[in-house]
């Protein structure tokens, strides 16, 4: 009883968070600035990999971006799962001073490699260039690396 009474107080200071959370996301015009910022990253990320020979595709919306990471972009065949390129490019980017988040296994459970952007709402277009030069410079150490 007394865990499902502490469960009900959660609940509402959950939600009185979320709402105030909101509220600041209206307030401040987050929104609309996701929605610019996104379109800024969209273009970047296309600039940078539209003819990078391991990116197969770039989607997403808003700040929430992935890349697709194939070994050979005509066909879109993965790398060798084995490699776990998503977690190497992970590695490599947090040595770099970047933050992503790897996605292995996305075409069967096993093959294909992701790596996603997520970054915060108040993020400037400087500091989005600076995550797309970081972002390749990671994934081209990584593919290197891995090469070996």
């Amino acid at each position: 009883a007394a865990a499902a009474a502490a469960s009900a107080a959660a609940r509402a200071s959950a939600s009185a968070a979320a709402l105030a959370v909101q509220r600041v996301i209206q307030r401040d015009g987050l929104l609309a600035q996701v929605r610019a910022r996104g379109a800024y990253l969209t273009r970047a990320l296309q600039q940078r990999f539209k003819d990078h020979p391991f990116v197969g595709d770039i989607r997403g919306r808003g700040l929430f971006m992935a890349l697709e990471l194939v070994e050979d972009r005509a066909s879109k065949a993965p790398f060798d799962h084995q490699k776990k390129l998503h977690a190497v490019v992970k590695a490599q980017a947090f040595d770099n001073g970047l933050l992503v988040y790897p996605m292995g296994g996305t075409i069967d459970g096993e093959r294909g490699d992701h790596v996603l952007l997520a970054p915060p709402f108040i993020t400037s277009e400087s500091e989005l260039d600076r995550i797309v030069e970081l972002l390749a410079l990671s994934i081209d150490q990584s593919i290197n690396s891995c090469a070996r």
